[in-house]
């Protein structure tokens, strides 16, 4: 595992500790006599100084992206909730390589007509959909291009089976994917788990709701640049500090 450093024991007592005005004067003291660590205006940017990334496409063309470890990360933690009648978004990727043979009717929706679509549907209108269908509806990086997000989860709750789960990923840091006028659609939202926690609450009542998030500093910064999972070390990718959200998971189980 990662060791904690000395200096951040120190920081992460000191937070715990000391109120919000002590810690301020901390932080005045230490610009003031040039008290940081490494000390301002010596840190070696290296191949990061740059003001473009070293991949723009997500690392897909370095190897499997940072953000999709995390993804797949999470989906064969919960594979035991990947089951029954169950539903994807664009394609069946994920519920045929996390589900095996748990699965007995796979469902995909888009929002327009495509090969894999075997329902056509806007998540945020669907009334057609029938209730309480789904066993498992699997939402990766979706909900970010879903500008009525409310409106959406009440849908997927709406057409969930009860006991059934929704498996949700979304960006918490990240580079914009999609814009309008140069994709179909745009990209409106990146979410963090707080305010994941509370579109669960208001919108899946009484559900069992468990939102998590991946990522640290190392692994943000690597993500902005676009580089692969494969460039750094698992202990690395698996290390969560809470304050760099680089993946929001959210599982939402309905009672």
């Amino acid at each position: 595992m990662l060791k904690t450093s000395f200096r951040d024991c120190i920081i992460n007592l000191a937070k715990a500790m000391l109120s919000p005005e002590v810690r301020n004067w901390v932080v005045r003291q230490q610009k003031r006599f040039h008290l940081q660590w490494p000390p301002a205006g010596t840190v070696r940017f290296g191949s990061f100084r740059r003001l473009t990334p070293i991949s723009p496409i997500f690392a897909i063309d370095r190897g499997f992206p940072i953000e999709r470890y995390y993804i797949e990360k999470f989906l064969s933690e919960r594979s035991s909730d990947i089951r029954g009648h169950a539903l994807e978004m664009g394609d069946d990727f994920y519920l045929r390589k996390f589900g095996g043979n748990r699965i007995e009717k796979i469902d995909v929706l888009s929002v327009v007509q495509s090969p894999n679509a075997t329902i056509v549907a806007d998540l945020t209108c669907s009334n057609h959909l029938p209730s309480n269908t789904f066993d498992c509806i699997i939402l990766t990086q979706t909900l970010q291009m879903i500008f009525d997000v409310k409106a959406a989860l009440k849908h997927l709750h709406r057409i969930l089976k009860p006991g059934g789960a929704l498996l949700l990923t979304s960006h918490g840091i990240s580079k914009i994917g999609r814009r309008l006028g140069r994709d179909n659609w745009g990209e409106y939202w990146h979410i963090t788990t707080q305010s994941a926690e509370r579109l669960f609450l208001e919108n899946f009542p009484d559900a069992e709701i468990q939102v998590n998030s991946y990522g640290n500093v190392l692994t943000a910064m690597c993500s902005l640049h676009g580089l692969s999972s494969e460039e750094l070390s698992t202990e690395e990718l698996n290390h969560v500090d809470p304050d760099f959200e680089v993946i929001v998971t959210v599982r939402a189980v309905k009672r």
